[in-house]
Protein backbone atom coordinates (compact mmCIF):
# COMPACT_ATOMS: atom_id res chain seq x y z
CA UNK A 1 0.00 0.00 0.00
CA UNK A 2 1.68 3.13 -0.74
CA UNK A 3 1.14 6.26 0.99
CA UNK A 4 1.33 9.65 0.13
CA UNK A 5 4.56 11.70 1.01
CA UNK A 6 6.63 7.90 1.91
CA UNK A 7 8.65 6.35 -0.17
CA UNK A 8 7.50 3.01 -1.74
CA UNK A 9 9.42 -0.09 -0.90
CA UNK A 10 10.98 -2.17 -3.24
CA UNK A 11 11.46 -5.85 -3.76
CA UNK A 12 13.92 -7.49 -1.45
CA UNK A 13 14.02 -4.66 0.97
CA UNK A 14 14.02 -5.07 4.69
CA UNK A 15 10.80 -3.68 5.74
CA UNK A 16 12.16 -2.32 9.03
CA UNK A 17 14.78 -0.47 6.78
CA UNK A 18 12.01 0.18 4.25
CA UNK A 19 9.90 1.85 6.89
CA UNK A 20 10.38 5.91 7.25
CA UNK A 21 8.13 6.06 10.55
CA UNK A 22 9.59 3.10 12.49
CA UNK A 23 12.79 5.56 14.03
CA UNK A 24 10.28 7.59 15.21
CA UNK A 25 7.93 5.49 16.42
CA UNK A 26 11.17 4.06 18.42
CA UNK A 27 12.08 7.49 19.95
CA UNK A 28 8.56 8.86 20.30
CA UNK A 29 6.72 5.68 21.45
CA UNK A 30 8.93 4.24 23.83
CA UNK A 31 7.18 3.63 27.47
CA UNK A 32 7.58 6.86 29.46
CA UNK A 33 7.94 9.08 26.80
CA UNK A 34 4.65 10.35 25.82
CA UNK A 35 3.61 11.07 29.27
CA UNK A 36 6.75 12.87 29.79
CA UNK A 37 6.11 14.96 26.87
CA UNK A 38 2.76 15.52 27.21
CA UNK A 39 3.63 16.96 31.17
CA UNK A 40 6.64 19.41 29.75
CA UNK A 41 4.38 20.54 26.77
CA UNK A 42 0.89 21.05 28.90
CA UNK A 43 2.59 22.62 32.37
CA UNK A 44 5.49 23.78 30.89
CA UNK A 45 9.28 23.87 32.27
CA UNK A 46 9.16 21.88 35.62
CA UNK A 47 11.53 19.93 38.32
CA UNK A 48 12.18 16.45 38.46
CA UNK A 49 10.10 16.35 41.38
CA UNK A 50 6.95 18.03 39.61
CA UNK A 51 7.74 15.40 36.97
CA UNK A 52 7.65 12.55 38.97
CA UNK A 53 4.40 13.32 41.05
CA UNK A 54 2.22 13.75 37.72
CA UNK A 55 3.45 10.59 36.43
CA UNK A 56 2.55 8.34 39.63
CA UNK A 57 3.85 5.26 38.61
CA UNK A 58 6.98 6.19 36.79
CA UNK A 59 10.22 5.25 39.49
CA UNK A 60 12.84 7.90 39.61
CA UNK A 61 15.15 5.60 37.54
CA UNK A 62 13.14 4.78 34.77
CA UNK A 63 12.03 9.05 34.83
CA UNK A 64 15.74 9.80 35.16
CA UNK A 65 16.74 7.23 32.38
CA UNK A 66 13.96 8.70 29.96
CA UNK A 67 14.97 12.46 30.57
CA UNK A 68 18.38 11.77 29.64
CA UNK A 69 16.98 9.72 26.30
CA UNK A 70 14.65 12.78 25.35
CA UNK A 71 17.34 15.59 26.48
CA UNK A 72 19.98 13.34 23.90
CA UNK A 73 17.58 12.88 21.15
CA UNK A 74 16.24 16.78 21.47
CA UNK A 75 13.02 16.75 22.50
CA UNK A 76 13.59 17.89 25.95
CA UNK A 77 15.77 20.78 27.12
CA UNK A 78 17.80 20.21 30.72
CA UNK A 79 18.75 23.75 32.56
CA UNK A 80 21.24 23.43 35.40
CA UNK A 81 21.03 26.23 38.13
CA UNK A 82 24.16 26.76 40.31
CA UNK A 83 22.31 27.32 43.68
CA UNK A 84 22.56 25.66 46.86
CA UNK A 85 20.98 23.63 46.90
CA UNK A 86 21.38 22.77 43.12
CA UNK A 87 18.22 23.41 41.21
CA UNK A 88 17.10 21.46 37.49
CA UNK A 89 14.63 22.15 35.46
CA UNK A 90 13.52 20.15 32.19
CA UNK A 91 11.30 21.94 29.50
CA UNK A 92 10.12 20.80 26.18
CA UNK A 93 12.38 21.85 23.27
CA UNK A 94 11.06 23.46 19.84
CA UNK A 95 11.61 19.82 18.21
CA UNK A 96 9.44 18.62 20.93
CA UNK A 97 6.68 20.73 20.83
CA UNK A 98 7.16 20.13 16.72
CA UNK A 99 5.55 16.92 17.73
CA UNK A 100 2.01 18.40 18.74
CA UNK A 101 0.40 18.12 15.73
CA UNK A 102 1.44 14.31 15.14
CA UNK A 103 0.08 13.62 19.30
CA UNK A 104 -3.36 15.73 17.97
CA UNK A 105 -3.84 13.70 15.22
CA UNK A 106 -3.36 10.23 17.10
CA UNK A 107 -5.69 11.49 19.99
CA UNK A 108 -8.63 12.00 16.86
CA UNK A 109 -7.95 8.70 15.71
CA UNK A 110 -8.03 7.55 19.49
CA UNK A 111 -11.47 9.32 20.12
CA UNK A 112 -12.45 7.71 16.70
CA UNK A 113 -11.47 4.27 16.99
CA UNK A 114 -10.46 2.77 20.52
CA UNK A 115 -14.49 1.06 20.97
CA UNK A 116 -13.64 -0.05 17.65
CA UNK A 117 -10.51 -1.48 18.30
CA UNK A 118 -12.16 -2.72 21.73
CA UNK A 119 -15.15 -4.68 19.98
CA UNK A 120 -13.04 -5.90 17.56
CA UNK A 121 -10.58 -7.57 20.72
CA UNK A 122 -14.09 -8.61 22.00
CA UNK A 123 -15.31 -10.28 18.84
CA UNK A 124 -11.76 -12.16 18.35
CA UNK A 125 -11.60 -13.07 21.94
CA UNK A 126 -15.03 -14.72 22.28
CA UNK A 127 -14.33 -16.44 18.34
CA UNK A 128 -11.42 -17.85 20.00
CA UNK A 129 -12.71 -19.57 23.26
Amino acid sequence: MAVKGMPAATAGTDPEVACPIGPVVDIVFSRWTTPILWSLHTYGRQRFVELERRIARITPKVLTQRLRQLERDGLVVRTYHPEVPPRVEYEISELGRSLAPLFAHLAAWSADNLEKVERSRQEYDADSA
